[in-house]
């Protein structure tokens, strides 16, 4: 089975939001795959040790870098606490990626409620398969 990957991506008032959930969260992670824009990828590398793949900072293009990875097919779950009350300079990329997150049937977490729930459920464990494959969908 494959690893699963794991998208890390929290906007600047939600970085110790996003520091804390995975810092709780490590001896779980550490089974996975990760990947994070630019200074959130740099602080988890940082504060926690974990191996982590570090694409560019969001507003330099790290959110469509991540969204790249996605329609890849590359990006399991999205992590992404975002700001709901600060209005973001690249906000089109944001909404870009969400956007792709849905397309593409990605499970996403944007508050740590929801965070906690997927790793705690049964989503994450290596037999689970996510997304199905494409001849695993009917028509009727």
């Amino acid at each position: 089975m494959k690893t699963k990957r794991i998208a890390l991506i929290a906007h600047d008032k939600k970085k110790s939001d996003i520091l804390a959930w995975v810092l709780a969260n490590q001896n779980v992670l550490k089974e996975f795959e990760l990947v994070a824009t630019g200074t959130t990828g740099k602080l988890i590398k940082l504060e926690s040790g974990l191996p982590i793949e570090v694409v560019e900072s969001g507003p330099h293009g790290g959110d469509l870098q991540i969204g790249s990875q996605m329609v890849e097919g590359k990006v399991d779950v999205l992590i992404f606490f975002w700001d709901p009350l600060e209005p973001q300079p690249h906000d089109p990329d944001v909404k870009a990626l969400l956007r792709m997150a849905v397309l593409k049937n990605i499970p996403t977490a944007c508050n740590r409620a929801t965070a906690d729930l997927f790793i705690t459920s049964g989503l994450l464990n290596p037999q689970h398969r996510i997304r199905p494959v494409l001849q695993d969908l009917t028509i009727s």
